[in-house]
């Protein structure tokens, strides 16, 4: 017998968005146990998004009370930008990111956001794998765009339902 896909969660019991008050007080905390693709974000970067960008916004996914998953976006006019993403090793392949992915796209499509980008390393085929998979295709490419090793980054896009075919918004 097969092993189930299903996940054993739903975001609906296991992520929440961290108030910037709760957030501000305990930064650690939001910081990946590890990394697979580059440098995460500093402590003082999440504070920055947390407390002081009106546009940003954090999901975060806790399992028994410990934090395995987060994705960091920005909301601006009808346009969404998937900042960070990250899921701790021993919860991969689990449907967490997929999961916190979809919460994000169908949320914003009930509001009447149009698009979602977001950046991704060429040399990461399993996120490439997942965002294709979710309706996002690449549109772009940015030149050294990651400062820890000077890799470029692959800029993908989807859009959202209600979004004209002509780009407009």
């Amino acid at each position: 017998m097969a092993a189930s896909t299903e996940p054993k969660w739903s975001t609906s019991e296991c992520a929440s968005v961290m108030p910037a008050a709760a957030a501000s007080r305990r930064p650690a905390e939001i910081r990946p146990a590890s990394t697979t693709h580059g440098t995460p974000w500093s402590r003082a970067a999440f504070r920055y998004e947390i407390t002081q960008n009106r546009v940003a916004r954090c999901l975060v996914v806790r399992l028994d009370g410990r934090l395995v998953g987060y994705l960091c976006l920005w909301e601006i006019g009808y346009e969404i930008h998937i900042t960070n993403l990250a899921v701790h090793p021993d919860r991969r392949r689990q449907g967490l990111a997929r999961s916190l992915i979809q919460s994000v796209l169908e949320d914003g499509r009930g509001r009447g956001v149009t698009l979602a980008f977001l950046e991704v390393r060429p040399t990461n085929a399993e996120a490439l794998g997942l965002y294709e998979s979710l309706g996002f295709s690449v549109i772009g490419r940015r030149k050294g765009y990651y400062f820890d090793t000077g890799e470029d980054a692959l800029v993908m896009e989807t859009r959202l339902a209600g979004a004209r075919s002509d780009g407009a918004v």
